[in-house]
């Protein structure tokens, strides 16, 4: 047994403890499909910054954050944090106000009324397998990384222990649950984060010597690579922040449009802060860990090694507070896509609350055990994310930019486009050209959405409108009224 497993032990059982009593009240207290998936649309301010916060530190920023600033430096910072930083804002500050007001679940939910509920499809298929399924078996591998490092468990029972948490606590609260805990967490995290930085900062002699021993590249902005490939990683990562359904989510649940607003740029704000931090402990523990050392591992090896267990337990407890709000929002995300993009709107349009509800937590549970088959043969966070980030957007960013800003934008135009960016992006491997792989993507998007829109003309199920302007058929109107519009289309 190892130095301080009491400690350890005591922190987790606690903390779980808590969060499943939370999720246990809002199982009691959710009736319906619009409260377990969007919370009601009547979150207040601080819960809203407490689950955008939770939310954006997962396993991604506490687990792969770290790993690439040990291996490129502070640059780390603009390559993914200040990539994710900038189009969230965009996201919020251009499109927030218009989404709102069109009254929308998902990215599907914008296209099938725009063009016919059957384009919906493909970021349905996106959302759910490409992304949600993903990043949630990222969350299980970082947790993963607890129980191997301080309770010496086999990867694969790691992983169904992992598995059987996060599902636990997600199919009990939705997002409501996940909205009160994420609030409460965000101070477990902040607090832990800042504390780790601390210590792994004094033990590898402080700030000035940190400085002063550190090779020049990995302190510059440009990194060791230089600033191209700097920007090459950042397109990579950044344009699919205005796509991603855990912030659209978060914009659609508050209260008021002024409540929305203002949480979510505070929160992103206090994010672009606390981002800073596994950028400085990565490149701080190049002065102390053998270079040579697993990335995904560094978190919590620091943990274990600079730590007393009595606070080394709360970092954990941190960096299970990450891994659970982040892998529970990436499930749900998941199952809103199937729940509302496939079932409600082409299986059962006319199903009843009780049905949704029920098909809602199903689909929590097939994304939740896809995500763990994902996780028992992949390895590698951030090249699993930035996978992902640049597939999805590739496939959606410059369709979703034509359906806001361009009335000539058609159906058969958003398809070609759509196509286009998926299968550039991968087949790009087997091409073996030097071309970057976001660009080639993003071409073969672009001239898809253009040609096929310029030789096309507006299918009788269109609605043809520039969304950022003009209103679809549900804006203002009950949620519920996206499933009858799909209805009629059909």
């Amino acid at each position: 047994m190892i130095e301080g497993f009491s400690w350890y032990l005591s922190y987790i059982v606690v903390y779980f403890a808590i969060m499943f009593g939370i999720g246990f009240y809002y199982f009691m207290k959710v009736k319906s499909a619009d409260d377990y998936l969007i919370g009601g649309w009547n979150m207040g301010f601080w819960p809203i910054v407490g689950t955008v916060i939770s939310t954006w530190c997962g396993a991604s920023v506490f687990i792969g954050t770290v790993g690439l600033a040990f291996n490129v430096g502070m640059s780390a910072y603009l390559r993914f944090s200040f990539a994710s930083i900038f189009f969230t804002l965009l996201l919020i500050i251009v499109f927030g106000k218009c989404l709102r007001r069109q009254r929308l679940y998902t990215l599907a939910d914008l296209f099938g009324q725009r063009f016919g509920p059957k384009v919906g499809i493909i970021p349905s298929i996106l959302s759910a397998f490409i992304y949600a399924i993903p990043t949630t078996a990222m969350q299980y591998i970082a947790m993963n990384t607890i129980w191997t490092t301080i309770f010496g468990l086999d990867p694969t029972t790691g992983l169904i222990l992992s598995t059987a948490l996060i599902f636990a606590f997600t199919v009990l609260g939705g997002l409501p649950g996940t909205i009160i805990t994420d609030a409460l967490q965000a101070i477990i995290i902040v607090t832990g984060i800042i504390i780790l930085t601390m210590a792994t900062v004094k033990f590898a002699g402080g700030f000035e010597h940190i400085i002063e021993v550190t090779p020049p590249e990995y302190l510059s902005p440009a990194g060791p690579f230089g600033y191209q490939e700097v920007f090459l990683y950042f397109l990579s990562v950044g344009p699919f922040y205005l796509m991603w359904q855990s912030s659209w989510q978060r914009i659609f649940a508050a209260k008021t449009e002024k409540i929305s607003f203002r949480a979510n740029v505070t929160a992103v704000l206090i994010c672009s802060f606390i981002l800073l931090m596994p950028c400085i402990i990565g490149v701080a523990s190049r002065l102390f860990l053998p270079a040579d050392i697993n990335g995904d591992m560094i978190f919590s090896r620091v943990v274990k090694d600079l730590l007393p267990p009595y606070i080394g337990g709360f970092i954990y407890c941190a960096l299970l507070a990450a891994l659970v709000t982040g892998a529970d929002s990436f499930i749900l995300q998941g199952s809103s896509s199937l729940t509302h993009d496939l079932y409600r709107r082409l299986i059962n349009p006319d199903a009843t609350n009780k049905q949704i509800l029920f098909v809602s937590r199903i689909t929590v549970l097939f994304v939740a055990l896809a995500a763990f088959i994902v996780a028992m043969y992949f390895s590698g966070i951030l090249a699993i994310y930035q996978w992902v980030l640049r597939l999805t957007a590739t496939t959606l960013v410059l369709p979703f930019l034509a359906t806001m800003f361009v009335k000539r934008t058609t159906k058969t135009g958003v398809l070609c486009g759509m196509v286009g960016g998926l299968v550039s992006t991968l087949i790009w491997p087997l091409l073996g050209i030097t071309f970057d792989q976001t660009i080639f993507g993003f071409l073969f998007s672009f001239l898809g959405l253009f040609f096929g829109s310029m030789l096309s003309k507006h299918s009788p199920e269109e609605f043809p409108a520039a969304v950022m302007w003009e209103n679809l058929p549900c804006a203002n109107a009950e949620p519920e009224c996206n499933s009858v519009y799909a209805d009629k289309l059909d």
